[in-house]
């Protein structure tokens, strides 16, 4: 068996029954994931594939905007069922049962979604080299990771994140698969002490009420605060890749 098969069986495997402990508990996030939501609004265009859709929660916000079609990919087993219900009624959007490669990866997609997932990810790179191979010609990129290596914690590790980025190895793995970067930001500044404090320090669990608590005292404030004044660090980033067609990379 090649490596890129082992890899492959690896994360298959690993992906069979995803614990869910921080699906659950950021189920309770609605304020903050509908702050994101709003960051990639402008790039969505009418055909979005959202990777590592977990239960639907993100699904859900997606469906609120203005977009045609939603194509949702959940590879673990007992994750996807519960994305399948969330979405049934739901005729603009499917949930699929796989993940984001093989026949799904044909310019097909106006953009391509993926908020907290890509830290789960071994080969980052190739998944990026997947998801611009399925975007049509002046699709976007739209993804929101986990900063900061110095925050990586057990929590991290329970969660099965493999990295936190900076914003500069971020860009740098961006740029180097073949996108141009139309915007980049770290977010959520406040977040770094919380995470550090409980997660780095005490060791602490991922709790729902926790979650809850932040999301309504403190993200109301900073969406405000962030929109108005660029941070310099955060707990998270948030990139957007802009995959150009001939034409446009020949009058650049």
């Amino acid at each position: 068996m090649d490596n890129t098969k082992k890899t492959k069986n690896t994360v298959k495997d690993a992906m069979q029954n995803y614990p869910g402990k921080e699906l659950e508990a950021m189920s309770f996030a609605v304020n903050y994931h509908r702050w994101i939501i709003n960051e990639f609004e402008s790039y969505f265009g009418e055909i979005v594939a959202e990777v590592g859709a977990g239960t639907g929660s993100i699904s859900e916000l997606l469906l609120e905007k203005n977009i045609k079609s939603l194509s949702a990919f959940e590879p673990s087993q007992n994750m996807y069922p519960l994305l399948e219900k969330t979405l049934q009624k739901e005729k603009r959007a499917k949930a699929i049962n796989d993940f984001f490669a093989g026949e799904h990866i044909r310019e097909t997609f106006d953009s391509v979604v993926y908020i907290n997932i890509l830290e789960h990810v071994e080969e980052d790179h190739v998944e990026l080299t997947n998801v611009l191979t399925a975007l049509k010609p002046g699709g976007y990129l739209l993804l929101f990771v986990p900063a900061l290596e110095w925050l990586y914690s057990e929590v991290d590790k329970q969660m099965g994140h493999v990295r936190r980025y900076t914003k500069n190895s971020l860009v740098n793995l961006v740029e180097d698969v073949g996108f141009t970067i139309v915007k980049e930001r770290y977010f959520d500044l406040l977040g770094i002490i919380p995470w550090y404090i409980n997660f780095v320090l005490l060791r602490s669990s991922f709790g729902s009420r926790r979650v809850a608590l932040y999301d309504n005292l403190v993200v109301p404030l900073m969406k405000i605060v962030e929109s108005r004044i660029p941070v310099p660090i955060g707990k998270n980033i948030l990139i957007v890749g802009k995959k150009y067609n001939n034409y446009e990379l020949r009058s650049c």
